[in-house]
């Protein structure tokens, strides 16, 4: 069984490095499972020791043992500072490079899965990169377009919520469109295998609607009518524990009471407000339908903490901790 994690640092001027190294440095004792860093050596050693870390990191050399339980390999050809400005072109063109270098190690089967630290994707944007999110791109690399992003995490009373979009990272004026009746069966069912991946006991799943208060019948939109609910019926027919389409401004008190181990929103914010509400800092990003695991933490760059050595890294641990438990199922 293949126990090793590829670990992209992320944007480098956020505070994706220092989450990995404190996650790391806390969690990794705890298992046998060893590391592949994805990003600049010099800068990872010089943070190692700037936050009173005691990792081993070593160079990653192709073809031969790891050396120690983390290693790191970079594949962008320039030389990163710890000084470069929030949101620089360099640091963001290094982060996709971390991601195309995990996935096709994954792809390959080198690794066992891969962990994301946060990219910015306007920074990405704007050094002339074309991107939409870390989910898409992975799904192009990948060659599938059979991929759903699940948002899960707990509260300080270990009581979880777990939601998968319909629709990603999509404008709300250009949501409707995209919400096809074949996307939300997609999303249905990729619920539903994700509880199965995740050992849970039952998979009752409930979707939302996308108008307030579900459509009303019909008289606040018709989406429900003519695309979630025959969605609903469909996935049903096939086995699925699906239900709905329900309200979303009630359903989420429902879910989390226990009544259903999962939720498929229909629009990011939808799904991602009361996720982050009630697990802000151990939520986790999860791909369903890649060939490999792939999990993130459910934070962003932090800009404006970065460098400070205050970073809280329970969102890593928690992405790591998952990645290693699905890794162990295959």
């Amino acid at each position: 069984m293949n126990r090793r994690i590829g670990i992209c640092i992320g944007d480098v001027t956020g505070i994706g490095p220092e989450v990995t190294l404190k996650a790391l440095d806390k969690e990794s004792s705890k298992d046998d499972f060893s590391y592949l860093l994805l990003g600049d050596y010099p800068l990872l050693e010089e943070l190692n020791k700037q936050l009173n870390l005691s990792l081993s990191l070593t160079l990653h050399e192709e073809g031969k043992p790891a050396k120690s339980k983390f290693s790191v390999f970079n594949p962008f050809t320039e030389a990163l500072s710890s000084q470069m400005p929030a949101g620089s072109p360099i640091a963001a063109g290094a982060a996709v490079a971390y991601l195309h270098e995990a996935a096709r190690r994954c792809l390959s089967g080198e690794l066992s899965g891969m962990v994301t630290a946060p990219v910015n994707k306007e920074s990405i944007i704007r050094s002339g990169i074309p991107f939409v999110g870390q989910t898409e791109l992975l799904s192009e690399l990948a060659n599938t377009q059979r991929t759903a992003m699940m948002l899960l995490g707990h509260d300080d009373r270990g009581r979880w919520l777990r939601v998968v979009l319909a629709t990603t990272h999509v404008a709300i004026k250009k949501v409707s469109d995209r919400l096809t009746q074949s996307a939300v069966e997609l999303a249905i069912e990729m619920a539903g295998k994700a509880c199965t991946d995740l050992g849970l006991p039952k998979s009752r799943i409930a979707v939302c609607g996308l108008n307030p208060h579900a459509g009303e019948g019909g008289e606040m939109g018709t989406e429900e009518i003519t695309t979630i609910t025959p969605a609903v019926e469909v996935c049903r027919k096939k086995g699925l524990d699906a239900h709905g389409p329900y309200a979303a401004d009630a359903l989420f008190h429902k879910v989390f009471k226990g009544d259903y181990e999962v939720v498929v929103a229909m629009y990011h914010d939808q799904g991602l407000a009361p996720l982050k509400m009630i697990a802000f800092e151990s939520g986790i990003n999860w791909t369903l339908g890649l060939p490999f695991t792939r999990t993130s933490p459910d934070h962003g760059t932090a800009y404006d903490i970065a460098g400070k050595g205050i970073a809280n890294g329970s969102s890593m641990i928690a992405a790591l901790n998952l990645a290693k438990q699905l890794s162990l199922k295959k």
